[in-house]
């Protein structure tokens, strides 16, 4: 599938969230996914979602979990919010905001490894 609908009303509180990202977010994004040699889209309205971060040319949604993603609740939603991302034929990964803080080099492989292999690309030409 090329295009992915989207929720028009979701586009300006996407742009709200642009400019108010969290810790974890503004250090994946100014200190690595902005620079990479492959477009990355920030706070990204897909369906009726906003993603933290997209990848269009590898279908890739990645996602920077803060506490209220681990409660029942947070579970349940992100399951079902990861269900229909899928069924467009993105793959969601996600990663706490500990992980994005505490194991940032671990992060970074696990993305470049994901959008090399999905987008068709060599690591050396991502970084």
């Amino acid at each position: 599938m090329k295009f992915i609908p989207y929720n028009t009303e979701l586009k300006l509180r996407a742009r709200e969230l642009r400019k108010r990202l969290t810790k974890a977010e503004r250090k994946i994004w100014a200190d690595f996914l902005s620079s990479l040699n492959i477009p990355i889209k920030r706070q990204k309205v897909l369906d009726n979602y906003i993603v933290d971060f997209y990848c269009s040319k590898a279908k890739l949604v990645i996602e920077v979990d803060g506490d209220s993603h681990s409660t029942k609740d947070g579970i349940e939603y992100d399951e079902h919010r990861t269900a229909v991302l899928e069924s467009f034929g993105l793959e969601v990964i996600r990663f706490t905001n500990d992980e994005v803080l505490f194991e940032f080099n671990k992060v970074q492989d696990t993305i470049i490894e994901k959008i090399a292999s999905k987008a068709g690309i060599g690591i050396e030409e991502l970084i």
